[in-house]
């Protein structure tokens, strides 16, 4: 099956894909794709968002010429290496281990390290913003070495706090909410992923890069943003 591949949903959104599993090029691609159709819109597009490896097209007027458009665009230049518009370097402060990260040890260990070369090699380690979704701004970061490859926990941990940072399956989920995860969590931080006071509200976008930067302890934390530290990429 070829991809990039034009699909419609119902009769006013166009979904394209680039992959039909997750996987980085298709994933970069995707968010380029997006980033570009933001940056010089195409007529009757009302509004796009992307996903691990797809982007939706909404459409509010004729979803043929919408069509054309969408391959036009995706023919100009090869997704999977194209810039990003707007991406952005994020530093975020984060507590690991202890009660901040009661599954350190257990992660690390699956992945082959003891909590401190985890955690070092965690802070030098960016990753990039797959996507956003289970909650309002809560991103889905990647991807980690191949040795982070871990499973889901068999059964769900009840809840996990806001803030908590979890991992599995060479990525990272960065919680907003107190919610449940099969994901095991390392560590916490204090920054606001979501802020419907905020504008924008949602602070992360697809393509970021992040960093966490380690501290002793949540007290460690302050300031806006929750220590937070952001520069464009040029």
């Amino acid at each position: 099956m070829e991809f990039p591949r034009i699909e419609p949903l119902g009769e006013a959104a166009w979904l394209v894909r680039f992959a039909d599993r997750l996987d980085p090029a298709a994933n970069h691609a995707a968010i380029a794709f997006r980033a570009a159709l933001e940056a010089d819109p195409l007529d009757d597009v009302e509004e796009t968002a992307s996903s691990l490896a797809s982007v939706l097209v909404r459409v509010g007027g004729n979803a043929a010429k919408v069509e054309r458009a969408l391959r036009i665009r995706l023919g100009q230049t090869d997704w999977d290496q194209a810039p990003i518009e707007g991406r952005r370097r994020w530093s975020i402060p984060c507590a690991f281990g202890g009660e901040a990260g009661p599954q350190l040890g257990e992660a690390a260990e699956m992945a082959g390290l003891s909590p401190d070369q985890a955690v070092e090699e965690i802070a030098a380690t960016p990753v990039d913003v797959l996507a956003l979704g289970f909650a309002p701004g809560m991103p889905y970061l990647g991807f980690l070495p191949e040795y982070w490859d871990l499973p889901r926990q068999t059964g769900l941990t009840p809840k996990v706090p806001k803030g908590a940072l979890v991992v599995a399956v060479r990525q990272f989920v960065l919680f907003d909410v107190e919610a449940p995860t099969g994901w095991r969590q390392i560590g916490r931080t204090r920054f606001p992923c979501f802020d419907p006071a905020r504008d924008p509200a949602v602070a992360l976008r697809p393509g970021d890069e992040v960093r966490f930067d380690p501290v002793a302890d949540l007290d460690w934390i302050a300031g806006h943003m929750g220590g937070a530290v952001v520069e464009a990429v040029p």
